[in-house]
């Protein structure tokens, strides 16, 4: 699962554009399967030793928001929706995956529980856009904005797609409060292994309705900075 590197100009001169557009959807009879499964058989089963979450007041309970968690392992996708999901908050997750993990049987199960893909070197336009559909329908969207996995514990730089993203939304439609809420995922083991530990902090959220006076172009730096430092501050907790 990467984030996307988009060109906010090539988005606004194309919006108008004909594209093909994507659609995602859960699956009510396979989240219920699912959803119970991984919360109370796999994860307790693999995460023996417990998995600690600190913040979960910071969630919003409503409204468009943007989960912006640092990657650290493949199971980041199976603990984010434990610490924030359906049985936190009342809302199931919607990923953006690589259009690689949407092919065969793993696809399958990608998009029946609402994931979408996009090709984080050269993201569509569709892909784009109905990141922003999901934003304005106030759903609740998972971006990992450092792009890839990465198991040294540090933050890394992040890729400005997110904030962009975010940016366009509150800007098609001014007043929609889109919350970016950062949040940090830590494994006892830099590689996950069975017994191990996890612990997931959860940021106060960032209003992007606070970047969007100016163009585009200059929010996203700001945006994505704050993000860095706010991602920063939590993986020290």
């Amino acid at each position: 699962m990467m984030t996307l590197n988009l060109n906010p100009s090539n988005f606004l001169m194309e919006k108008s554009a004909e594209v093909t557009p994507i659609a995602s959807h859960i699956k009510p009879w396979l989240a219920k399967i699912a959803y119970p499964l991984g919360r109370f058989l796999v994860l307790p089963s693999y995460f023996s030793r417990g998995i600690e979450v600190i913040g979960q007041e910071n969630l919003p309970t409503e409204g468009p928001v943007i989960l912006a968690p640092t990657h650290r392992s493949r199971w980041d996708a199976l603990i984010l929706p434990y610490a924030t999901g359906r049985y936190v908050t009342g809302r199931d997750l919607r990923f953006m995956v690589t259009s690689d993990e949407v092919k065969g049987l793993q696809g399958w199960l990608i998009r029946g529980l609402g994931g979408f893909p996009i090709n984080p070197k050269s993201p569509a336009i569709a892909s784009l856009r109905h990141g922003i559909e999901l934003l304005l329908e106030q759903q609740m969207l998972v971006i990992f904005p450092e792009g890839n996995i990465f198991q040294d514990d540090q933050v890394h730089p992040l890729k400005q797609g997110l904030a962009r993203l975010a940016i366009q939304a509150e800007l098609s439609n001014p007043g929609m409060d889109v919350k970016i809420v950062p949040m940090s995922i830590h494994y006892e083991n830099q590689k996950p292994r069975w017994g191990c530990r996890v612990k997931v902090i959860i940021g106060k959220a960032l209003s992007v309705a606070d970047y969007g006076n100016g163009s585009l172009k200059k929010a996203a730096p700001l945006l994505t900075n704050d993000l860095e430092n706010a991602l920063k501050f939590i993986d020290q907790i």
